[in-house]
């Protein structure tokens, strides 16, 4: 079975939703990490730690998946931003069968979301796609295709139950599933697919890693890359409008000073905090810092200026007639001698 598109989110769902894509209420869910291979094609180095957009390829896939109920890592502990069960498999290097088997241990859900740890564009909103897909049909699993429509089974949602039951069989038949590769298992499934070439994008070479490194810095990425790392490396969940904010930005550089829009948006952000630190007290905040850069920059316009007070102008110049008119008619009773002239002399005398 194979779908061309990813689902689209319900209503109500957007990228960085803390339901991950899909509708609230449905039914937990839990995710397998496996993060235990060898990285040969990368000279060996620890690729779950190799940085991209700032990031541990871990940490991003881990942030795919933060809404699973229990996460499992199967690879020896390291630092991760959020927490998870660590598991390894037995023997240590013994295959993703094996690595999976550990993982499933750990595990209540009805279903599960199984990656592996080098998918630097994964995201909720693809995790919820495959879970929704899973709960709609009676399939065993659903999983992505990449860019040659091959099948990426560690980029998949499937039935616990259905993992367990042909694990238990393939270790019936071969005393245990270490050793084993992945299709053994997934060739015994009923499987839906659905095509994704970003989302199923994994780095095994170094090109790979070059190539992931170079997408999140295009034009149309480089926000939302950055948005998402600074909120993976502060803890904080939240929908963030970005557009809200670069308009706020906007107009405290215009109205008031370039250097007004970092400060403006930091206060912005301590003051939403202290609201509840939710979407609304993020927008009401916005809000707020607008409409006082509105005020601001209206102060600053021709028409914004104090009109002429002609009254006020009038009554100047009539006092400077009468005072004038005062002091010819004082001078012409005294005998015409005009202000400041020398006692004696008349304004005729020649």
């Amino acid at each position: 079975m194979t779908e061309n598109q990813p689902s689209p989110a319900p209503a109500g769902g957007a990228p960085g939703d803390a339901s991950g894509g899909f509708p609230e209420g449905l039914a937990a869910y839990d995710a397998v990490v496996l993060a235990g291979g060898a990285s040969r094609r990368l000279g060996g180095t620890d690729k779950p730690a190799v940085r991209v957009g700032g990031r541990p390829l871990l940490d991003r896939v881990l942030a795919a998946c933060a809404d699973a109920r229990t996460t499992v890592v199967v690879a020896d502990p390291r630092p991760t931003k959020r927490p998870v069960v660590w598991a390894r498999e037995d023997p240590p290097g013994g295959g993703p069968l094996a690595a999976l088997d550990a993982g499933l241990r750990h595990l209540t859900a009805e279903h599960v979301v199984l990656l592996s740890a080098d998918l630097p564009f994964l995201d909720r909103r693809t995790v919820g796609a495959l879970l929704a897909s899973l709960r709609r049909g009676a399939a065993d699993g659903v999983l992505l295709t990449d860019s040659d429509g091959r099948d990426q089974p560690l980029v998949a949602a499937y039935r616990t139950g259905a993992l367990r039951r042909e694990l238990a069989a393939l270790t019936a038949r071969h005393g245990g599933p270490a050793g084993l590769p992945l299709r053994r298992l997934t060739g015994a499934l009923d499987l839906l697919r659905i095509s994704d070439p970003v989302a199923s994008f994994d780095c095994d070479t170094w090109d790979d890693i070059a190539t992931a490194r170079a997408r999140i810095r295009e034009h149309g990425h480089v926000l939302d890359e950055w948005i998402s790392a600074v909120k993976d490396e502060l803890g904080i969940d939240l929908d963030v409008d970005t557009g809200l904010l670069l308009d706020l930005a906007r107009d405290a550089a215009h109205g008031v000073a370039r250097p007004a829009a970092p400060l403006t948006t930091f206060l912005v952000g301590f003051a939403a905090a202290q609201g509840g630190g939710d979407r609304d007290a993020v927008a009401e905040a916005v809000r707020k810092a607008v409409a006082l850069a509105g005020r601001w920059t209206e102060e600053d316009t021709p028409e914004a200026a104090p009109s002429a007070t002609p009254s006020a102008d009038a009554d100047a110049d009539a006092d400077a007639d009468g005072d004038g008119a005062a002091a010819d008619g004082a001078a012409a009773e005294s005998g015409g001698t005009a202000p400041g002239a020398a006692p004696g002399t008349r304004p005729d005398a020649g």
